[in-house]
């Protein structure tokens, strides 16, 4: 029996630290919404790596968060599509397009008399890479794309334990005819596949593999000043580090760091991490105190009650989705019939008027 039991835990230890290997279909394409949690840094270690290795970032604290979506290059101004979609050339008939933050606007804006919104940058999807063919913004109330001229490799395909590519980007950004300015992008990306092993995080327990990428980015603004004339100005970004780990069918990194160099340290910028809904919603007036779920584990039913009573509820899969929703007529009692629920983990939101509260049950 001994025996046993010793097999069984080194072929679950095994199991959880094998090597995988992440291709196109473990990423998200058109269409797809992800939802990450973004946390605090509260000193974890993000640079231990390497083979067989154990990630344990189970103390992550979701701060707030938000919803990934993947837009289809079909969806987006048909102008827009003949520089980065369906009439483009092939190298740049991108995939998909979402928002991107990556930019430095502040500054950007800080030199020029234009307001820039609604920026997106454009992803092409292929079997052997992921690349950044361009930018769409809105300039001072026009909407413009603009063609990256060195395209730059996000992700060379498939990734695996040991494998690197260094890949380089160019943009040429020209503001006219709204303003008679241009912005230049260099960026150089070097990717390393660094690890492998497990990672657990608030969302669960995963075979992963550690992604590193070094960035380091060289802009400039050119600019027709008063009594000084057209001149390039330099633009101050800091050289950046991303973390991340993958697993499949996941669409996004399990979890992702987000670092920048100050100084000769790494100070981190970000972390976000695949989540379930947490219902993150500052308005909302918890509950908690007077929201009962029972039993738990269940089999068959779970019974919830709330003293002052219920207006609804939703049940939420492991995943964040919707399986299953109510209006009630501010009763105090209900009944949920889970017999032919999945086993696993699952999340109940009790509304009560303006009030929210979530608990978790486990089906068995």
């Amino acid at each position: 029996m001994n025996k046993i039991l010793l097999l069984a835990a080194v072929t679950f230890t095994f199991s959880f630290n094998a090597q995988i290997q992440i291709t196109q279909a473990d990423f998200a394409t058109a269409g797809d919404t992800v939802r990450l949690s973004q946390a605090s840094d509260n000193g974890y270690d993000y640079l231990s790596t390497g083979a067989a290795f154990v990630w344990d970032f189970s103390t992550l604290t979701p701060n707030s968060q938000i919803i990934k979506e993947f837009y289809a290059t079909s969806s987006a101004p048909l102008f827009i599509q003949f520089l980065l979609g369906t009439f483009a050339p092939t190298r740049y008939n991108s995939t998909y397009y979402l928002e991107s933050t990556a930019l430095p606007i502040a500054q950007i804006t800080s030199f020029l008399p234009i307001t820039i919104e609604n920026i997106y940058q454009f992803t092409k999807s292929s079997v052997d890479s992921l690349t950044s063919v361009g930018y769409s913004m809105n300039i001072s109330g026009t909407e413009i794309p603009f063609q990256s001229d060195t395209i730059e490799t996000h992700y060379d395909l498939p990734l695996q334990y040991g494998n690197s590519h260094v890949s380089r980007g160019y943009t040429l950004i020209d503001f006219n005819p709204v303003a008679d300015a241009k912005w230049n992008q260099h960026r150089e990306r070097t990717t390393t596949v660094d690890g492998y092993g497990s990672i657990t995080t608030p969302y669960g327990t995963f075979n992963a593999i550690r992604v590193k990428h070094d960035i380091t980015e060289v802009d400039s603004i050119y600019y027709t000043f008063p009594f000084v004339g057209a001149i390039w100005i330099p633009l101050p970004i800091p050289t950046s580090h991303e973390y991340e780990w993958w697993t499949n069918g996941e669409k996004e990194p399990i979890l992702k760091i987000t670092t920048n160099e100050v100084l000769g340290n790494e100070l981190v910028t970000a972390i976000e991490y695949r989540d379930m809904n947490r219902f993150l919603d500052a308005g909302i007036t918890d509950l908690t105190t007077e929201f009962k779920v029972f039993p738990n584990p269940a089999t068959n039913e779970v019974n919830i009650s709330v003293k002052q009573g219920m207006t609804g509820f939703k049940v939420f899969d492991s995943k964040g989705i919707v399986i299953e929703s109510k209006v009630l007529d501010m009763v105090k009692e209900t009944q949920i019939d889970v017999a032919h629920y999945a086993v696993g983990v699952y999340q109940i939101q009790l509304i009560s008027g303006t009030k929210s509260s979530v608990k978790t049950f486990v089906k068995r």
